[in-house]
């Protein structure tokens, strides 16, 4: 009888210790980390209008109530920009049809990448126009919006063997809150950069439902 009554209390305190890590362990999930905010107090995106794929004018108003992602590529990039958006692809896959996630992409080449290149740029991942903005626009408001919005440091891109000294861009992806404010920066040509973005999102709308 005793050994039997041992063995209860023991088989108790077991489930209740499982019960218990398990409320931990789903509280803790729950609760979202605070992703840190970059740049000088206040910092955040400033107004700008490009054009997208389907030759419509995007301002930051049509990113107002979102989270996105940015990023500078061009689409004839034989370097860094291919597996760029081959990793921006599963970002874009993850949040597909979330009203609340974006993507926008500018060219660092608008010579060259007009409104029918982005677009038939843009068909090789099934970009939907309406969550991911491929755009172009003036060369010195798409370099200030990098350097002075999206504190993104432009590098020579030193693949391209046929281009101009000052044609520069990054590997970076920037998180961007729904308030404008920068919360993060990830390596654009890394999986597990990506991947961490990807969750990063998740606890940024984390954030927004609480």
């Amino acid at each position: 009888m005793k050994n039997k009554t041992s063995l209860f209390l023991l088989v108790f305190f077991m489930l209740l210790g499982i019960a218990f890590l398990g409320f931990y362990y789903f509280q803790y999930k729950q609760v979202p980390k605070h992703l840190p905010t970059y740049g000088n107090p206040g910092h955040h995106v400033e107004p700008f209008t490009f054009i997208n794929q389907d030759g419509k004018p995007v301002t930051e108003k049509n990113f107002d109530g979102k989270i996105y992602v940015v990023e500078y590529f061009f689409t004839t990039c034989e370097g860094i920009c291919p597996k760029m958006n081959d990793n921006m692809a599963k970002v874009y896959q993850t949040f597909r049809g979330q009203n609340d996630v974006a993507i926008l992409s500018h060219t660092v080449d608008p010579e060259t990448d007009t409104v029918e290149q982005l677009k038939r740029y843009s068909l090789k991942f099934d970009a939907d126009p309406k969550q991911w903005s491929f755009v172009t626009g003036d060369k010195m408001e798409l370099y200030k919006m990098a350097i002075n919005s999206y504190l993104v440091t432009a590098v020579e891109d030193t693949t391209q063997k046929d281009v101009m000294p000052d044609f520069i861009h990054s590997e970076k992806f920037v998180l961007v809150d729904k308030e404008k404010h920068i919360r993060g920066t990830y390596d654009g040509t890394s999986a597990t950069a990506v991947k961490q973005l990807i969750d990063d999102i998740v606890e940024l709308k984390k954030e927004y439902e609480q």
